[in-house]
């Protein structure tokens, strides 16, 4: 893995108005093994509405107690960015002085192993022009086969990193997507059809979302990059508890095994199909439970209606 004595990659926290989470998120990056070697830099978002006052406030005396790293930056916004703006700006800012970056948000637990996997892969890769992402997440998918890292088209953003000259290229243009992307883009850019991440662009057309992790990765796709996954996860995202901007309330997405030290890295830059097979087996078991969900919902709905005839 990663040694301490090298030039380790800045890490970057984005917080808003989650104290507890921002706290545990701390709390276990502080636990990680080149924590105390790593310089943190955390952007601390600003109220959009008064009833978050005081919960900001919170937070920043939290991350100004914060310690075990090498250095400890912070930035609190004067005015609300909001997480898409105050995360694309941040990484800007500190990819332009760094050259790469590891992101967190404030509701990323991690692995001890974290850090180590993310220089470790950074470093292993920087030269390597196809790979221009390293996620920290994975599906809750079965393991068995994919090695202890894979290469893959879609981007996860639960704890990830990237180098300047990959970044440079993120762009949220919308519009010029759905305008431009031809068929077969489309259903590859959708996983082949077993999810439809195009949904979250039309989204942003037209206004009902404002988000920034779609468009890094079609960033990427367009590019014709590839992302790093580890096959078992180093961080567990606490936010999918209905207290995040952008996270509902789910359980779909939990990882349970938090990933050991990964030694061998893919040698051969290609996509891994068993991993994109078995994330479509994800999601195709999503939508029947969904369905399912829909029916015992639409059942349980017929005696109320029975009244009302």
């Amino acid at each position: 893995m990663f040694e301490a004595g090298k030039t380790l990659a800045p890490v970057v926290l984005f917080a808003y108005a989650r104290p507890e989470h921002t706290r545990l998120t701390l709390d276990a990056l502080a636990a990680n093994k080149l924590a105390s070697h790593s310089d943190l830099v955390i952007y601390a978002d600003a109220a959009c509405r008064e009833s978050d006052e005081d919960k900001v406030r919170e937070v920043r005396e939290i991350i100004h107690a914060a310690s075990g790293f090498r250095s400890i930056k912070i930035v609190e916004r004067e005015t609300n960015f909001g997480l898409a703006k105050n995360i694309v700006d941040g990484v800007s800012e500190v990819c332009d002085k760094n050259g790469r970056v590891i992101v967190l948000e404030d509701d990323i637990v991690t692995a001890p192993n974290f850090l180590s996997f993310m220089n470790a892969a950074l470093e292993r890769y920087e030269n390597e022009p196809r790979v221009w992402h390293i996620s920290g997440w994975n599906y809750p998918i079965d393991p068995e086969g994919l090695g202890e890292a894979f290469l893959w088209r879609v981007m996860n953003c639960w704890g990830w990193a990237t180098w300047s000259n990959r970044w440079r290229h993120f762009s949220k243009d919308p519009a010029r997507l759905i305008d431009t992307w031809r068929s077969e883009e489309i259903a590859r850019f959708n996983l082949d059809g077993a999810h439809d991440f195009l949904a979250q662009v039309m989204a942003n057309r037209n206004g009902a979302l404002n988000t920034w992790a779609i468009f890094w990765y079609a960033s990427i796709f367009e590019n014709h990059g590839l992302c790093l996954n580890p096959a078992r996860s180093f961080v567990c995202n606490i936010g999918n508890d209905g207290s995040g901007v952008n996270c509902g309330l789910t359980e779909d997405f939990s990882t349970k095994q938090l990933g050991a030290c990964v030694e061998n890295f893919p040698e051969v830059i290609e996509e891994s199909a068993l991993a994109v097979q078995r994330v479509k087996i994800f999601y195709g078991g999503m939508r029947r439970t969904f369905m399912q969900r829909l029916a015992r919902y639409v059942k349980s709905l017929a005696p109320v209606m029975a009244g009302h005839r």
